[in-house]
């Protein structure tokens, strides 16, 4: 996968915390936990690795950079550091064969010489059919220059690094890779297969949550004699697949084959999101993120993006399918830009006991209860806790949570949902109160109270006086490390839910000591509540507060009312000091310079809840029978 951009899935809460956009274990696996290391982006060293993103390493278990560390460190990768697709080969003939055939003398090997050399005859044939495949020339090499915000320091950006992976056409000028390839851009090139000549590409769209991004070149000779690549089907279990990208090990394209294992809604590492994904058992390593995955048609099924590493498993690979693949497409064609995979922001359990069935009315071993709606989904207009939702656009929903899929199979409930486009809206058959009703709700991505991804890439920060006040993100909680953040504010980020679009946990980061803020340098990390009484809404808020306040002293109160009071004259005068000691440009962020315009309106109550009684993750049904749809 990308070769300098790698992400991971670790237990969220039984760590301390760790990055909300992991699941923890126990709800990927019935076993118990071996490692913390699980879904992983593979990356190999880049040339020009980031120095202060490896100084953090050894502080950020969640970080990119130490799930990186960690797979490098890793049994597997001690043993044996260019490990790929023929050790596979040989342990499954060992596995398969008899004990006694299976550790045969060379000696014995010699007596079937003629047969071995006829073996190797049909190898060679079969691989010269690959060789001369044209969609190996649709195959793309993706040189990434990146260059990280600074999330501490939300002011400046760290070191740039580059990264290599994969990326193929589709035609119309356009190629297809990995979010996680091109994050935090300044450069990306292209190189075709065969060639010497890197073209400059542009990054036209970003899907973080499918990890998709859509690339065009404008240059004519880097299309010249081009064949795009052509989608093919959903493919079926045990179906043959070929894995197609430039992986570390070597500078020219690489060819991995193996079969599909199983198709079903798989966790998305970079995005922590749960869509349609294909497992597969070829070998898929660091570069490959991005290259395509073919079936025996040399038509391309989907897109190498993940796999999952572990001590007790291997050859586990992910490619997203091409029906996601397909709505990423369709969706930036709709709207020029990439709006998203809607959500009914519902949190639902399963109907499996029949005394709870007959309890909430459900004639029926179906359907699964809503235990809470998300005050800014689309559904909060037409659920209610405790409906049962039955059907959703027409497909009866069983009490596990699952819907029929294909012919002899059944998929988890929020595949449906993952069909439907921004905006689109949909049917939903539910039991209430014993009467069977159905009702109609827009479908809308949802509201992330901690967002995983900062949109358009520099966080915003406000200084006052030395206080550094910026919002919660899940990239700040990897840099700065989860004891840094301390346990009250990672449960705030994994357990409260959005009240309204717009609201943000807006915290102190730091205090830039000076004599004005004499008392408060050690503060850090801590949740701004209110200032001078007024609750505080997101950080525009703040800003829009502090600019307006005439009173003469700044109050800002905290958690367990902790208590920061500046006088604003004094601030106001020491502020430009403090901004050149520094060597800090603005105050503020540029967004921030914008007018402030009130996401609820002046007038409206905002009920306050301090901890929501639920999980926020979209997770799959855990040991509480729970889902997020």
């Amino acid at each position: 996968m990308a070769i300098a951009v790698a992400s991971c899935w670790i237990n969220a809460f039984a760590s301390a915390g760790a990055s909300r956009s992991s699941l923890s274990s126990q709800r990927l696996f019935s076993s118990p936990p071996i490692s913390a290391t699980r879904l992983v982006i593979p990356k190999a060293t880049s040339k020009r690795q980031n120095p202060k993103r490896n100084q953090k390493e050894s502080a950020r278990k969640s970080s990119p950079e130490k799930e990186a560390n960690i797979q490098k460190l890793s049994r597997r990768s001690r043993d044996d550091k260019y490990s790929n697709a023929d050790d596979y080969s040989d342990t499954k003939s060992a596995e398969q064969q008899p004990q006694s055939t299976a550790f045969k003398s060379f000696g014995t090997q010699r007596k079937n010489a003629k047969g071995f050399m006829g073996n190797l005859k049909d190898q060679q044939g079969e691989t010269t059919k690959i060789q001369d495949a044209s969609f190996l020339n649709a195959v793309v090499k993706v040189y990434c220059t990146h260059t990280a915000p600074d999330y501490s320091l939300p002011w400046q950006k760290q070191r740039q690094y580059t990264s290599t992976g994969s990326a193929f056409m589709i035609g119309d000028g356009k190629l297809l890779t990995n979010a996680h390839c091109v994050e935090h851009n300044t450069q990306v090139k292209v190189k075709r297969r065969g060639d010497d000549t890197k073209y400059v590409a542009k990054v036209l769209a970003k899907g973080m949550e499918c990890d998709i991004a859509l690339l065009s070149v404008e240059n004519e000779k880097f299309w010249k004699g081009a064949e795009p690549l052509q989608f093919g089907h959903l493919p079926r279990l045990q179906d043959p697949v070929t894995v197609v990208g430039y992986p570390l090990g070597g500078d020219t394209i690489s060819v991995t084959k193996g079969v599909v294992s199983r198709i079903e809604v798989t966790s998305y590492a970079h995005g922590s999101a749960e869509l349609l994904g294909i497992q597969i058992d070829a070998a898929i390593n660091p570069g490959n993120s991005g290259g395509p995955a073919f079936n025996d048609q040399g038509e391309c099924i989907g897109v190498a993006f993940q796999v999952y590493r572990s001590d007790d498993t291997e050859n586990i690979g992910y490619v997203i399918p091409t029906t996601v693949v397909s709505h990423f497409l369709d969706d930036y064609e709709r709207n020029g830009k990439y709006t998203g995979f809607p959500s009914l922001g519902i949190l639902l359990q399963k109907l499996e006991n029949p005394a709870l069935r007959a309890c909430l009315k459900v004639p029926s071993n179906e359907g699964v209860l809503v235990r809470r709606v998300e005050p800014t989904s689309g559904a909060s207009n037409v659920l209610k806790e405790g409906d049962v939702i039955v059907s959703f656009d027409g497909v009866e929903v069983g009490s596990e949570g699952t819907v029929p899929f294909r012919s002899t199979e059944r998929i988890a409930f929020r595949y449906l949902i993952s069909q439907k486009f921004t905006g689109d809206i949909a049917e939903v058959g539910i039991i209430r109160s014993g009467a069977f009703m159905k009702v109609h709700t827009a479908m809308n991505p949802r509201v992330h109270l901690v967002p995983y991804h900062i949109e358009g890439g520099q966080p915003s920060y406000l200084i006052v006086a030395g206080l550094v006040f910026t919002p919660l993100s899940e990239p700040l909680i990897d840099e700065e490390c989860e004891d840094s953040i301390g346990l009250k504010l990672l449960t705030k980020a994994r357990y409260s839910m959005a009240r309204f679009k717009g609201e943000q946990i807006v915290i102190l980061s730091q205090v830039l000591a000076n004599e004005v803020n004499i008392g408060y340098e050690d503060m850090s990390n801590e949740q701004v509540l209110k200032f001078n009484g007024t609750r505080i809404k997101n950080i525009h808020h703040l800003a829009h507060l502090v600019d307006s306040c005439t009173d003469r002293y700044l109050v800002f109160e905290f958690e367990d009312n902790y208590l920061a009071v500046l006088e604003r004259e004094a601030s106001s005068a020491a502020s430009p000091c403090i901004l050149k000691d520094y060597g800090i440009p603005s105050e503020r962020s540029s967004d921030l310079l914008e007018p402030y315009v009130d996401p609820v309106g002046e007038n409206q109550v905002i009920e306050h809840h301090d901890l929501g009684d639920s999980p926020v993750t979209n997770s799959d049904f855990g040991s509480d029978g729970l889902q997020w749809a």
